[in-house]
C-alpha cells in the first residue's frame, strides 16, 4: 500500500461538517465519492481534523492508501477539481511515507474567527457582526491568559468521545484587518468539538463589559461548559493552517 496526502480548501456552508455524517452531505464523503470515481475503486479519506457544520478550510490535509501507485498526480489533481462541486478545491496530492498521518502526525493548527463592526455586504456571510464599541483590548488580555492552562473542558461540547480535553496553545490574539474587521487568531496542538467558538463567544463577553478578562482564568479553572460564553455562528472560522513536522 501507497499513501498520499491531498491538501485541500473547502468553503463549509454546504456541508455537515468534515466527518461523513448519517444524515447530512460532508466534506469527506464528497471527497471520497471523487476520488474513488478517478481512481475507480473505493477510496477511505482520513483528514487532519473534523471541522463542525458550516466550518470553513483555507488548508486542510487528508490522507488515503492506495494499492498502486499513482502516476501522475497533477493529472489526478486536476480531473478531481473538474468533478468536485465548486466549493471544494484540491491543491495538490503527494506521496509520503506509510506512517504520516494526516491527523495523529500533526503537531500544529491555526483557526481564524473573523468579526466587523459595522454592516459590509461583502463580507456578512463570512464575518460576524459585532458592536462598534466591543473592547478588543480587554479581549486581548483575556486571550493572553489561555496559554497559562491546559485543560478546556470548559470550552468542550459535552459527550464527546476523547479520552482528554488537555490541549496546548501556542497563540491567542486579535487583530485589527480593516478598519471595520478584526480576526482573532489561535494556535494549538489539538482542538475540541466547538472549542473555538465557545473561546470566542466567551471572549466576546469580555469585550461588551459583561466579563472582566481575569474571570477567563475561573472560567477555566471550573472545567464546566456552562460557566463558557454561548457558542458564535460557524460561518465566520476558518482553518487556515495544519503544521507537521515534514511534508514534501
Amino acid at each position: 500500500m501507497q499513501r498520499y496526502f491531498i491538501e485541500l480548501s473547502y468553503n463549509g456552508t454546504a456541508y455537515h461538517g468534515w466527518q461523513i455524517q448519517p444524515n447530512g452531505i460532508s466534506v469527506q464523503e464528497t471527497l471520497e465519492k471523487a476520488l474513488g470515481c478517478m481512481l475507480r475503486h473505493p477510496c477511505s479519506i482520513v483528514g487532519a481534523g473534523r471541522t463542525d457544520t458550516g466550518v470553513h478550510a483555507k488548508q486542510m490535509f487528508a490522507h488515503f492508501d492506495s494499492e498502486s501507485p499513482i502516476g501522475d498526480t497533477d493529472s489526478l489533481v486536476n480531473r478531481l477539481n473538474a468533478y468536485l462541486p465548486k466549493d471544494i478545491v484540491v491543491h495538490r496530492i503527494f506521496e509520503v511515507a506509510g506512517d504520516l498521518h494526516a491527523r495523529f502526525s500533526a503537531t500544529r493548527r491555526t483557526y481564524e474567527y473573523h468579526v466587523c463592526t459595522c454592516k459590509d455586504a461583502f463580507v456578512e456571510d463570512y464575518c460576524l457582526r459585532v458592536k462598534p464599541d466591543t473592547d478588543f483590548e480587554a479581549m486581548n488580555e483575556a486571550a493572553a491568559m489561555l496559554l497559562q492552562f491546559t485543560d478546556f473542558t470548559s470550552f468542550s461540547k459535552l459527550h464527546t468521545d476523547v479520552k482528554t480535553n488537555n490541549c496546548k496553545i501556542y497563540r491567542a490574539d486579535w487583530r485589527q484587518f480593516a478598519p471595520n474587521h478584526w480576526i482573532f487568531t489561535i494556535s494549538a496542538d489539538r482542538f475540541l468539538r466547538n472549542m473555538v467558538r465557545a473561546i470566542v463567544g466567551t471572549l466576546l463577553e469580555v469585550g461588551s463589559h459583561r466579563m472582566a478578562p481575569q474571570n477567563i482564568v475561573q472560567v477555566i479553572e471550573a472545567k464546566n461548559r456552562c460557566s463558557a460564553g454561548t457558542s458564535v455562528p460557524a460561518k465566520a472560522l476558518f482553518l487556515t493552517k495544519v503544521e507537521y513536522k515534514e511534508l514534501p
